[in-house]
């Protein structure tokens, strides 16, 4: 790998967790009341999900959609494979209940992913049909159609879930 290679990953990673940690942070103010603090985050945040496709594209790492779909489940199992059990064993091994549950959670829904992920690869030339994805606010559940009267995962009630269209 080049130095460049090297830091177009670093960019992107950073880039990638900034945009994330800026949305949290809008939430979090516009909790408070502090609006304008909020869109300013939100702007932010729209600011470095720009650079890291900037950097994805620099990197050729976006490719045909069935090879995006591959590196997708690719990804996935090894989360819930081999990371977050892992992380789940260290969370639990020191005790840090709130990090083995957002571990747990994820390793939950990564396996999901990539079951979906999976389907996605397989009924890609056929006519799947239209229809809108439902995320659990509380756990990143993930479900086909309409949402579950409660999540599978985390247990939160099916109507907090967001709709993706």
């Amino acid at each position: 790998m080049t130095k460049t290679e090297d830091y177009l990953n670093q960019a992107f990673a950073g880039e990638s967790q900034a945009n994330r940690k800026y949305t949290a942070f809008a939430v979090q103010a516009q909790k408070e009341g502090f609006s304008q603090a909020a869109r300013l985050f939100r702007a932010a945040a729209e600011a470095e999900a720009v650079h890291a496709a900037n950097h994805l594209r620099a990197q050729k790492a976006i490719k045909s959609t069935k090879e995006n779909l591959r590196e997708a489940i690719t990804g996935e199992t090894h989360e819930f494979k081999e990371m977050y059990p892992e992380m789940i064993a260290a969370a639990k091994e020191e005790g840090a209940k709130d990090s083995e549950r957002s571990f747990t959670y994820a390793n939950a829904v990564e396996e999901y992913h990539a079951r979906l992920y999976h389907e996605m690869l397989a009924g890609l030339e056929t006519d799947m049909g239209s229809f809108p994805y439902f995320v659990c606010p509380v756990c990143g559940m993930t479900v086909e159609k309409e949402a579950p009267e409660k999540c599978p995962v985390c247990g939160v009630k099916g109507s907090l879930f967001k709709k993706i269209e």
